[in-house]
């Protein structure tokens, strides 16, 4: 039985990504054929054609199966431990100081060799 319903579910979904597929079709080519309307309301209605074809497209079985993601997402997203605003400053002052370092060997570097191959050459 859920065999049954799965297979009419894709024979669906097929369909609601065709109406997805045509939705943004019309949003392109009206977008470019009211191209003398104000952008103001070719962004509204774009933005409404989105909405829907986005509403569409989470119906469908794979949509479903991003929702149930982004949910789990949010769950361990949660669950993350954070860094204190002290540690966090603590974490950049020392990035900041070894990129100063890491620029200043580099540079000594860069002097020593254009200094070397100057005499070599020069």
């Amino acid at each position: 039985m859920i065999d049954k319903a799965e297979a009419k579910d894709s024979r669906f979904d097929l369909l609601k990504w065709l109406v997805v597929v045509a939705l943004v079709v019309v949003g392109v080519v009206g977008n470019q054929y009211f191209s003398a309307e104000p952008i103001l309301y070719r962004v509204l209605v774009l933005l409404a054609l989105a909405v829907v074809a986005g509403a569409v497209a989470l119906q469908t079985g794979k949509g479903q199966a991003f929702t149930g993601l982004a949910k789990e997402a949010r769950v361990e997203i949660r669950k993350v431990v954070w860094p204190t605003r002290q540690e966090t400053t603590q974490t950049t002052l020392i990035v900041v100081a070894v990129v100063l370092v890491m620029a200043l060997v580099l540079w000594g570097l860069d002097s020593l060799l254009g200094w070397l191959v100057s005499l070599i050459v020069g």
